[in-house]
């Protein structure tokens, strides 16, 4: 496939096949997101298409610079293998005037975009729904010393720990990560000393989970 033209879809193969494909497309969001603006993230989990997935990119620079700072990436432990994509995505195809619907596709993917609505939606606790309290004393405010656990804000609320583990687990010194199951959208993650932490937070503070949701680091108080 040497012959491949780079362009804005990236191909990737040898994934961790027994993660969920949402949590799949969100790992995968998260730690490609970095590179530039993502338009769309394909994981299908048939047998036949199990352990590969397509990232689609707003350029040709930020699929390239993906491409060739990823490529055999250890991901869950499995070093990833990436490749340009060899034909035009449906997100590329709506922009460049070139697409034409797949009906019986389009009324699949309406069908699954409504049931995971409602299971999301299912999954809120009463206490979530209504702001939840207090995460734990352990939530900071901003004023709390420098230490080994930061207080992650501003989540999605379908964030999960093993999307976070992609982002913190690249720093030095990563321990765990902590979520809050009464109050989506906060996190903990803890270092194996301050200098840890402090490293992680400048590198992700404000990093971009989803194009609308920038994630606010500080340390936790304890």
């Amino acid at each position: 496939m040497a012959d491949i033209p780079p362009n804005q879809t990236i191909y990737v193969q040898n994934l961790y096949e027994k993660l969920p494909k949402e949590e799949l497309r969100k790992a995968l969001y998260a730690m490609f997101s970095q590179f530039g603006k993502i338009l769309d993230v394909v994981a299908l989990k048939t047998l036949r298409m199990r352990g590969q997935a397509w990232v689609v990119f707003a350029d040709v620079a930020a699929a390239t610079h993906a491409k060739n700072s990823m490529q055999g990436f250890p991901f869950f432990e499995k070093p990833i293998r990436i490749q340009f994509a060899r034909s035009k995505s449906d997100a590329v195809a709506k922009l460049d005037g070139s697409y034409k619907p797949d009906k019986e596709r389009s009324r699949k993917s309406a069908a699954a975009r409504e049931t995971l609505i409602k299971r999301s939606e299912g999954k809120r606790t009463p206490a979530a729904a209504a702001g939840g309290p207090a995460a734990a004393s352990g939530a900071a405010d901003g004023s709390a010393p420098p230490n080994k656990i930061l207080f992650a804000q501003n989540l999605p609320e379908a964030s999960t720990s093993q999307m976070l583990t992609l982002l913190f687990n690249q720093y030095p010194g990563f321990l765990e990560v902590r979520m809050v199951e009464a109050r989506p959208g906060i996190a903990f993650i803890e270092f194996d000393a301050e200098l840890s932490a402090t490293t992680a937070m400048s590198g992700l503070q404000n990093f971009k989970i989803t194009p609308d949701r920038a994630m606010l680091l500080s340390y936790a108080k304890q």
